[in-house]
């Protein structure tokens, strides 16, 4: 009978052969081989800061030799390549992957959800976007590209470009547009199906929102850029002439395809910005965003504009004046949902319980900082005045305003925002605070006086000038502001790096937030949630916590007094 039973017993339980890997890797192979969207949205984070250093390195050898008139610390050539090598960089692999880093750790958190819906595809992403960085500086060991970051034609053809340099640009806008492309599907698809029970769409947080038109910004904007680089490719190489007169070309045509794509970029690069600052102002002003709706359809809405206004980047090119008087209508018109913004954000301020941690100082300087460079567009607006100043320092002044002022602020505001839920740590608070003063006065230092620098005749894209010109002393101030500046970004990364190790535990909501990402652990376990919370307001943490205290609160007996009795 026992042994009857053994065999049942064997023959019920037959022996499991497990196939493949059976212990998870660890250490760097973790890293490497990872489709957890945490750990991909680190990844991000470190190559796009680490292009960051790059990228300002370039830009202080720039500033060092436009100190002085008649520089000769770089050659003609070089001075070109540093150029093109700064502003490719600062674009297409830190401004606008930095902000799939972002999303990529906090869209899943935020929604409710366990993982991105396309894992595998979050990963190719990234690994696209290194392949590209890789391939962009490899570029440095036989021939830098020369033809400034917008690589015009008929510049960039072979004719006056060729070298390698320009194939190597081609090759990492490909690489990039791709990677941005797939990682854009992926967070459509992740908003728009994986969110918490109870989060309907005016329940959804302001960053997700601008992640959701970011995202779509770059399913619209990229194909231009990717037609154009495959163009200019095919007539660099194969024998085509779609920028060439010769051959029944028009080098307008780059410009148009180019700039169709550059203007919703720079809503690319900061509409994402916008939501980190709606996150933060009402945590650290104690109440509820200002108008709420009116944020989230003004991001909307200025995605639809910035595919309206691309060709005010080509107001000096022989167009109609028609045309001309329709760009500056709708460069005015796209000014209106931005001010919304700006007006909702000081009103959320406004009376608020004031708490100035590090990320609201950084978020209240991008306050400070981008209404200049909104300010300016306006005035360039006005084609007239573009004609004045295009090509000269005031619009080297104007666009780092607004991407450097706007978006690298708002990008210093989320990483000290965000630094313990990715830790589980907090920063020096001091170091931080120290960090935001000094990159403040840096980055006015070096960039205000741009404009003057600007209106007083300054040409971009030079290597040299003459003492004549009068702007030496503009030059030679910009200059030492940019390493203000620097040694200010400098003292970021040296805060957070110190802080992941030696920083104070953080615990699960230091900031006592509003969004569902501070619910989990910090930093959150694989899987995000054990239970999903179902939503029910704008502001499922504040709700969460009185469930809490409801629940913990002891029930309270209060002894009423005997009155005393009637003798």
């Amino acid at each position: 009978m026992e042994a009857g039973t053994e065999a049942t017993r064997r023959v019920a339980r037959p022996e499991v052969v497990v196939h493949g890997v059976q212990t998870p890797p660890r250490g760097w192979l973790a890293w490497l081989t990872t489709t957890d969207h945490k750990k991909i949205g680190i990844m991000y984070l470190v190559l796009t800061i680490l292009f960051l250093l790059l990228g300002g390195v370039e830009a202080l050898i720039m500033r060092l030799q436009l100190a002085q008139p008649d520089g000769t610390l770089v050659a003609p050539e070089t001075y070109n390549g540093l150029v093109t090598m700064h502003g490719s960089t600062m674009i297409f692999l830190v401004l606008v992957p930095v902000w799939a880093g972002f999303g990529n750790y906090l869209v899943p958190l935020m929604i409710g959800a366990r993982d991105m819906a396309f894992p595998r595809l979050n990963a190719l992403s990234f690994w696209l976007l290194l392949f590209a960085g890789i391939a962009f500086y490899t570029s440095l060991f036989f021939e830098p590209p020369q033809a400034g970051w917008t690589s015009y034609a008929p510049l960039s053809d072979n004719a006056y470009s060729p070298g390698g340099g320009v194939d190597a640009w081609i090759f990492m806008v490909h690489l990039t547009s791709l990677s941005s492309l797939l990682g854009a599907i992926n967070f459509v698809a992740t908003i728009h199906n994986m969110r918490a029970p109870g989060m309907s769409w005016g329940r959804l947080p302001l960053f997700i929102w601008t992640i959701l038109v970011y995202s779509y910004l770059l399913i619209l904007a990229i194909p231009s850029l990717t037609a154009a680089a495959t163009m200019l490719l095919t007539d660099r190489h194969f024998g085509t002439a779609f920028f060439d007169p010769a051959g029944g070309g028009d080098p307008l045509l780059w410009q148009h395809l180019f700039w169709f794509f550059g203007h919703p970029e720079v809503y690319i690069m900061v509409l994402p910005a916008f939501g980190i600052v709606s996150e933060i102002l009402p945590v650290f002003a104690r109440k509820p965003i200002f108008g709420y709706k009116a944020i989230a359809v003004s991001s909307v809405a200025i995605a639809f504009l910035s595919a309206l206004v691309w060709a005010h980047h080509m107001f000096a090119t022989p167009t109609a004046t028609v045309v001309l008087a329709f760009f500056m209508l709708s460069s005015f018109t796209i000014a209106v949902p931005t001010g919304i913004k700006i007006f909702n954000w000081i009103a959320t301020l406004w009376r608020g319980s004031i708490i100035f941690k590090t990320p609201l100082l950084f978020t209240v300087g991008f306050l400070a900082l981008f209404p200049i460079g909104g300010i300016t567009g306006v005035m360039m607006a006005v084609f007239p005045v573009d004609w004045q100043v295009h090509d000269t320092y005031f619009i080297v002044a104007h666009f780092h305003y607004v991407l450097f002022g706007g978006s690298a602020f708002a990008l210093m505001a989320g990483l000290y925002y965000w630094f313990p839920k990715l830790t589980g740590r907090m920063f020096s608070e001091a170091l931080g605070k120290l960090s935001f003063w000094t990159m403040f006065v840096g980055f006015n230092v070096t960039f205000l006086i741009q404009h003057a620098a600007g209106l007083s005749g300054m040409p971009r894209r030079i290597y040299d000038y003459s003492d004549e010109l009068g702007v030496s002393a503009y030059n030679l101030i910009s200059t030492i502001g940019s390493f203000i500046l620097g040694i200010g970004v400098v003292m970021v990364v040296a805060n957070l790096l110190w802080s992941a190790k030696r920083g104070r535990k953080a615990g699960n909501d230091p900031w006592k937030a509003n969004t569902l990402e501070w619910f989990t652990p910090s930093p959150p376990p694989p899987n995000n949630f054990d239970v999903i919370p179902r939503v029910r307001s704008l502001e499922p943490m504040k709700d969460i916590r009185r469930e809490v205290l409801a629940e913990i609160r002891p029930v309270e007996t209060v002894a009423q007094p005997i009155a005393p009795r009637s003798l």
